[in-house]
C-alpha cells in the first residue's frame, strides 16, 4: 500500500505517518509539504525506510497530481484552504483521499466526478468532525427514532497541566479556537431553535457542567449548529432537544465572557496606535508563547456522545465516552493521536476494501462502525460504549 500524506511534517500528520509506519501493509509513504523540520524531530519514532519526502506547491494542482502517481490513497492534512486543490488533483490521479474538514469546503461537483473516476473521497473523517460523526451515525442507525442528541468534546490540558489563568493551552490551532469563539451557536431545546450569537456563547447562563469520572468536572460552552449536525444525521425530523458544545475546564467560559465583552475578539484594528492591529491579532501573538505544553505535560481530549430515542417501543439511551491523552514518550498529543489516527485507520480501511463505495462518503454512514471501533480501540484510544433503558414508552 502506497500513501501519500500531505502536510505530513505537520502536528497531525507526524500522528498520521506513524500510524502508517506501523501497519505491515503500508510499505511505502511520501510526506508531502512545504518543508520537513517537523518531521526530522520526528524520525526517531517512524521507519524512515518507508519514507520519502516530496516538496509540494499547494496551489499548483499538476504538482500535486505529479505526487500523487502510483499512490493508492491519500491522507490531505493541510490547512482547510487547499481541501478543495486536493481534491482536484485526487481526482485527476484517479487517487482515493480522506481528510479531517467539513465537507462544506469541497465544490458540489466533487461527488459526481469521484464517482466517474471511481475513486472515494472521504472527508471529515478526524476528531470532530471525525469520530464524532461516526459514534452519533451509528447510535442514530440503532434506534426506531431519535429524540435527543448532544454532542461534548474538548481538548483540555491535563489537570495538573492546567496552569495559567485560562486552563488552557495549545494543542491544536489557537487561531482557529479563536475563529471557534467567534461562531454563532443554536441549539434546540424542547422543539424551539434557541440561537446564541457568539458573543454571547460564554456567557453564564448558557455554560453545562460535565463530568468525566477519574478526571473532574468541566463546562460545556455551546458550539456551532446543533440544527444542522441533526440534519446531516437525517434525525431532525424528530429530534426535539440536541446540543454540540465544546468542553473546557471550569473558569474558562468567565475568563472569554468578559474578554469578548471587552472587544478583544474583534477583526477590527485598534485606532490610535502606529500600527494596524486588531485585537484577535494581539492575542494570537501574545498568547501562544505563553500556552505551550512542556514536554512532560499531558493534553487529554473528552468526548461524549448521548443519542436519546425510541427502540421497540422503549425509550433507550446510548452513551459513548472517548478519552485520550497524550504519548510522552513520542510527544504526540492526544489531539494529534485521535485526528491522525483516525485518518489513517480510515485511509486503510479504503485501500482494504473495507469501505467501497465511490463518489463523497460521510463518516456518518460510510464509516464501518466496528472495524473502526476495534482499531481506534486497538490504538489505545479509549471508546466506551453504555445502553440504558429509560422507560416503557405507552
Amino acid at each position: 500500500m502506497k500513501v501519500v500524506v500531505f502536510g505530513g511534517s505537520g502536528l497531525q500528520g507526524r500522528a498520521a505517518m506513524y500510524d502508517l509506519c506501523t501497519s505491515p501493509t503500508v510499505t511505502k509513504i511520501i510526506c508531502a509539504d512545504v518543508n520537513f523540520t517537523g518531521l526530522d524531530s520526528f524520525s526517531n519514532y517512524l521507519n524512515m525506510n518507508k519514507i520519502s519526502k516530496k516538496t509540494i506547491d499547494a496551489n499548483n494542482i499538476q504538482s500535486l497530481v505529479d505526487i500523487l502517481e502510483g499512490a493508492d490513497i491519500a491522507i490531505d492534512l493541510l490547512p482547510k484552504q487547499f481541501n478543495s486543490i486536493v481534491a482536484k488533483a485526487a481526482i485527476e490521479a484517479k487517487v482515493h483521499l480522506v481528510n479531517c474538514s467539513y465537507a462544506q469546503g469541497l465544490h458540489d461537483t466533487v461527488h459526481e466526478h469521484a464517482k466517474e473516476q471511481e475513486i472515494t473521497i472521504m472527508p471529515e473523517a478526524g476528531l470532530d468532525p471525525g469520530i464524532d460523526l461516526i459514534l452519533c451515525g451509528y447510535a442514530a442507525s440503532q434506534l426506531d427514532e431519535v429524540h435527543e442528541l448532544y454532542s461534548y468534546c474538548g481538548g483540555v490540558p491535563s489537570p495538573e497541566a492546567a496552569n495559567n489563568a485560562l486552563n488552557y493551552k495549545i494543542s491544536w490551532n489557537l487561531d482557529s479556537t479563536l475563529m471557534a469563539y467567534k461562531r454563532p451557536a443554536t441549539l434546540l431545546k424542547n422543539g424551539e431553535i434557541i440561537e446564541i450569537p457568539a458573543e454571547e456563547q460564554h456567557n453564564k447562563e448558557w455554560l453545562k457542567t460535565i463530568s468525566f469520572p477519574g478526571f473532574g468536572t468541566l463546562e460545556a460552552i455551546p458550539n456551532g449548529n446543533a440544527i444542522k449536525f441533526a440534519r446531516l444525521l437525517g434525525i431532525d425530523k424528530s429530534v426535539v432537544n440536541t446540543e454540540r458544545r465544546t468542553l473546557r475546564w471550569i473558569g474558562h467560559g468567565e475568563f472569554w465572557s468578559k474578554m469578548s465583552a471587552l472587544g478583544f475578539l474583534s477583526k477590527e484594528p485598534v485606532e490610535g496606535l502606529p500600527i494596524e492591529l486588531t485585537p484577535h491579532q494581539f492575542l494570537r501573538a501574545h498568547l501562544e508563547p505563553q500556552l505551550q505544553y512542556e514536554a512532560d505535560e499531558k493534553d487529554l481530549v473528552l468526548m461524549r456522545n448521548i443519542v436519546k430515542g425510541i427502540k421497540d417501543e422503549q425509550i433507550v439511551e446510548l452513551t459513548y465516552d472517548l478519552v485520550d491523552k497524550r504519548d510522552l514518550e513520542t510527544g504526540l498529543f492526544a489531539m494529534n493521536r485521535t485526528v491522525g489516527f483516525t485518518a489513517s485507520i480510515v485511509a486503510q480501511m479504503i485501500v482494504k476494501e473495507q469501505i467501497t463505495k465511490p463518489g463523497l462518503l460521510s463518516p456518518i454512514k460510510d464509516i464501518p462502525f466496528e472495524i473502526f471501533f476495534k482499531e481506534i480501540n486497538h490504538r489505545g484510544i479509549i471508546i466506551q460504549e453504555s445502553k440504558q433503558l429509560v422507560k416503557t414508552n405507552h
